[in-house]
């Protein structure tokens, strides 16, 4: 899309003005940009950008944000590598977030590609191993039992998987959304039961005021009185 115009970047800078506003801080020291991971667009970035597009700003096809550290010790001393590496889990989210060093790879962020081809795995000719590699280079975070199971059932269908149905397989089996762990029958001192149940009723004991759901990874807690706003009813 075309540059902005100098009216437009100037209402598009009352957008991005708001909250709390901190002072101009000391940029010396070592540049660490913690942005959204690389490949991936933020909530707050649809957001933002749906606003600015909303005020005229059609020319915007995106906008991101990023928190900028200036990482130094006292008397100038720059860190170590391994001060550094000890620090980075403390300033960013590793599953949502990426740590740039330079400004200039924040082009990155914006980086098009062509999606890729469409690969399968050659389970009927590698067997096992070949889907244990693909679970490994591809993280689809597969436990032995379901690489076991897929493994028979594609040799039972006399083909191979192709790495979209593998990933689909992944995600839809996963944790986050078959709750197994929490779903699954344990012995916790030697009383058998669902851990999901175990914890609700371990949380209630504790927090009366709480009520967990952490096999719909949600939760209430009971507050205060509160004012509600609503606007007037209309005739």
């Amino acid at each position: 899309r075309r540059p902005l115009s100098g009216d437009e970047r100037a209402i598009l800078e009352r957008i991005l003005t708001y909250g709390p506003q901190a002072a101009q801080g000391d940029t010396r020291g070592h540049l660490v940009l913690v942005t959204p991971r690389i490949g991936t667009i933020s909530p707050w970035s649809t957001k933002a950008t749906n606003i600015a597009v909303q005020c005229g700003l059609e020319a915007v096809a995106r906008i991101e944000r990023g928190v900028a550290w200036y990482l130094r010790k006292a008397g100038w001393v720059p860190l170590t590598r391994d001060e550094e590496r000890a620090l980075l889990p403390l300033i960013h989210d590793r599953m949502t977030e990426t740590v740039l060093t330079d400004m200039e790879g924040v082009s990155k962020l914006f980086d098009h590609h062509a999606p890729d081809t469409l690969t399968s795995v050659d389970i009927l000719g590698g067997g096992r191993d070949a889907l244990a590699a693909a679970n490994r280079d591809l993280g689809l975070a597969l436990s032995p039992d379901e690489i076991d199971y897929l493994v028979e059932n594609f040799i039972r269908l006399k083909r191979n998987p192709s790495d979209v149905e593998l990933m689909m397989f992944a995600q839809a089996n996963s944790e986050h959304c078959r709750h197994k762990i929490f779903n699954a029958d344990w012995v916790i001192d030697g009383r058998p039961g669902l851990l999901r149940q175990y914890l609700a009723t371990h949380a209630a004991s504790r927090y009366p005021d709480a009520l967990p759901a952490p096999w719909l990874a949600a939760g209430a807690a009971a507050g205060g009185e509160a004012v509600a706003a609503a606007p007037a009813q209309q005739p």
